[in-house]
Parts: C-alpha cells; structure tokens; sequence
C-alpha cells in the first residue's frame, strides 16, 4: 500500500504515518492530510488499547471460569463490574509500565516476540492433535454459522460482510516499522521489507491459528449457548474446553492455552500503548491537541512523555465504561481503533494515487507502473472496511445491543474537522521537519 513512498531517512519524528501524509499530499494540502491522518491514527491507537484490554480481560475471565469450576460446575463468572475493573486494572498497569518502566519494556518486548511465537506454534499444532473429532475441510471453508439464535443473524450474505471484522482488525500496525527505520540503517530498502514481512507473519499465523480453531470446533451449536461450560462468552475458550476435556477429561490444557493467548493480549496492550502515547506526543508537539503544551512535556527522569501515556489511558478508560451496560463493546471499540487506524492509512494512499509524478522522487523500493492501480485497490478497500465497521452485529438494535461507533466516531470527527475549518487551518503547518529533502522533493 504505502509501498510506493519514498523512505526517507530524517531524525526521529515520532509520527511517522502522518509525517508521510503531509509530504505526499505538498505543501498546499500538506497541513490538512497531516491533520486528518495524525487525528485518524491517535483515534485508533487509543481505541486500540481498549481492544486488548477488553480481549485480555474476557480471556481472563475464562480463566477464572474454568480454574473455579466452569459455567456448569458452580465456577465464578465476572459480572460486569469486575470485568471493567479487569479492563481498568490492564489500561493502568500499561500506563504505568510507559511511564516508570521503559527501560523493562525493551526486555519484556523480546519476551513478547518469542511468547507469540512459541504460543502460536504450540495452539496451532496442539489443538487439532488433542481434539477427539475435527471438522470436515468442506465445514471449515464452505459452511456459514449465523447463529441466529445468538446474533439475530441470519443471512449469509450478511455473516460474510461482517466476516471481515475480525481480519481487517488485525491487519494493522505497519507504520511500527517506519517508527523503528526512521533510527535504522538502510531504511529505504528496510522499511518496505519489514513491512512486507510483518505482513507476510501476520497472514500464515493468523491463517494458521483460525484453520486449527475451526478445524478443532466440537459441536457448532453449542459455542455461543450461555449455558455451555464458558457461559459463551469467549468461542475460542469453549473450543480449547471441548478438545481438552474430551480428550483427559479436565480442563488444565485449556487453561494454560488460554493464559498464553492472554500473555499477547498484555504484550499487544503494552505495545499499542507506547505507539498511542507516541504520537499523541508528536501531535502535541505539533500543537494538534488541545493543551499540546502539557501534553507534549517530558519526564524528567524517566524522559517518556508521561502526560501522553495517562491521557491515552483515560480515553480509553471512558471508551469501556459501556461495559456495565452495552453487549457489544468489543464490537464498538475494535471498530473505532480499525476506522481510525486504518482510515488513517488512507490518506497517505490517497495523496500518493493523485500526487503528480514530477513530485515524487522514487526510492529504490518502487512500484513503478503498478502504484496507481494498487493504490486505488488498497484506498476502496479501506473505505468498504470501514464501512462495515459501522454497521450492527446483533439484531434486534436495541440500548444494550447498539453498536455506538458511529456516533463515537462521528462526534469525534465533527468536532475535529470544525476544529479545523474555524481556527488549526490559519496555523497548523503539519509535523516539524527536522532535515529538509533535496529539491523539495517527497
């Protein structure tokens, strides 16, 4: 997608999605590109705490489910207010490793890289092994499970548009290698490369892990009955229950299945938020926040932008605070952070697809003829995506049933455009260049 930008190798901006905004859309659009893409982005990335700490505390709560006894068997299930207490617990714990900790976070980032390996390599070759009965390959990728009963679904057609939730939510992040080649050496060439590979990682694991879930489903009807072991609430716990009592008649393999998918959660939770308060920190020092100068300041012991790190968490605090009331949350705050990350790669693609090639100077990773047709594929995708991320995921819509990011979103992006139109556009020149490129050339 971002392939067919130019990789320059500047001093450290921090905010490196919506650096390559500005550049690719010139000096007369630069300011507004750089304003849509830095907002878009902070959306998501604040959004996106709230994701892995709503995932983090629904596996958790399976845990204590099944240590305790499952849903059948007297075992304590979190009612809602301990489960925002989970989900408030993990925001903090993040918040305060960013703050006082980074120096741990380096290590506990390398234990992260091979807990995810390992615990990925381990769910996708144990499971299908320990289930007593797998699926048929024709169930796994030709059979729609609507569960009307649970969702109110019952269209396919509809289950295959909603489909892409879960997928599109995951593939994201691949500016967090232009964060890392704007310090690297070579990183024209690097860039793009690390970028392919995250990509490439991403879609044989992901792959593999959802073919070993499906594979290893048990009784299809019985996932989503709130009267099942793990009162359904969390598939993929019910999925490891089946295989592993079935097989020894306990539910220890599953438990410790389940702790290492919570193990990425709190790593994924604890990177996400590092890369929030970063560019929080970079918007800030561009003046695009309100009270920028009390978010951009420095620790200064611990030199992190500390205020970043806390006002990220508190936004994402009040994101979970449905909780009590809304069933669909973790619907509603993954549709935020895709929206707002993803749509914040939009605009970079776009300004690329109408940026006129005497402005360009290509670097030696280039798409050469190829940029404009992937470029347009990759901007209409992401705006079907994001559009479907705005639609309900159970029916009928009621209070607790509404998916609320459309007005999240909405409001938000009201209120920054107006922002914009009534008083940034007279000052806002986009992210501070720290070495000019030759020829003024992006």
């Amino acid at each position: 997608m971002l392939l067919s930008c130019c990789w320059c190798k500047i001093e450290q901006t921090t905010g490196s999605l919506y650096f390559w905004a500005a550049h690719l859309a010139g000096p007369q659009w630069g300011p507004f590109a750089s304003w849509c893409c830095a907002w878009l982005e902070t959306i998501g990335l604040i959004a996106g705490i709230g994701t892995q700490a709503y995932a983090g505390s629904q596996t958790l709560q399976s845990i204590i489910l099944l240590c305790t006894g499952t849903n059948k068997g007297g075992g304590y299930f979190a009612p809602r207010w301990l489960f925002l207490c989970m989900y408030m617990g993990l925001t903090l714990i993040w918040a305060v490793l960013n703050t006082f900790a980074l120096e741990v976070i380096a290590f506990i980032d390398i234990i992260s890289m091979w807990w995810q390996l390992a615990g990925g390599i381990v769910i996708v070759i144990a499971l299908p092994l320990v289930a007593v009965t797998t699926q048929s390959a024709s169930y796994v990728f030709t059979h729609f499970e609507t569960s009307p009963e649970s969702t109110g679904i019952s269209s396919s057609a509809y289950a295959v548009v909603l489909s892409v939730l879960v997928s599109q939510y995951s593939l994201y992040g691949y500016d967090a290698a232009a964060h890392l080649t704007e310090e690297t050496k070579g990183a024209d060439k690097n860039g793009p490369i690390a970028i392919l590979s995250s990509i490439g990682i991403i879609s044989l694991f992901g792959w593999a892990y959802i073919l070993a879930l499906t594979f290893s489903i048990q009784d299809p009807s019985y996932l989503y009955d709130v009267n099942n072991e793990t009162a359904g609430a969390f598939v993929p716990a019910q999925i490891l229950y089946d295989a592993f009592h079935g097989r020894y008649n306990n539910s220890t393999g599953a438990i410790i299945l389940l702790f290492v998918i919570w193990g990425s959660f709190f790593f994924g939770g604890l990177s996400i938020t590092t890369s929030a308060a970063r560019v929080v920190y970079a918007l800030s020092r561009d003046n695009g926040v309100p009270f920028s100068s009390i978010w951009r300041k420095i620790h200064p012991k611990h030199k992190v932008p500390s205020n970043a790190v806390w006002l990220c968490a508190a936004i994402c605090i009040l994101l979970g605070l449905p909780i009590l009331k809304v069933n669909v949350v973790f619907t509603a705050i993954t549709s935020i952070c895709t929206i707002g990350w993803v749509g914040g790669y939009a605009v970079p693609i776009f300004a690329r697809l109408v940026m006129d090639d005497k402005d360009f100077r290509a670097g030696p990773f280039y798409l050469g003829r190829a940029r404009r047709p992937i470029c347009l594929v990759a901007f209409l995708w992401i705006c079907y995506t994001c559009s479907v991320f705005l639609l309900p995921t159970l029916y009928p819509i009621k209070w607790d049933t509404f998916n609320y990011a459309p007005v999240a979103v909405g409001v938000c992006l009201t209120l920054i455009m107006l922002w914009w139109l009534l008083d940034a556009r007279k000052w806002f020149k986009g992210p501070v260049r720290n070495i000019d490129v030759p020829n003024g050339k992006v």
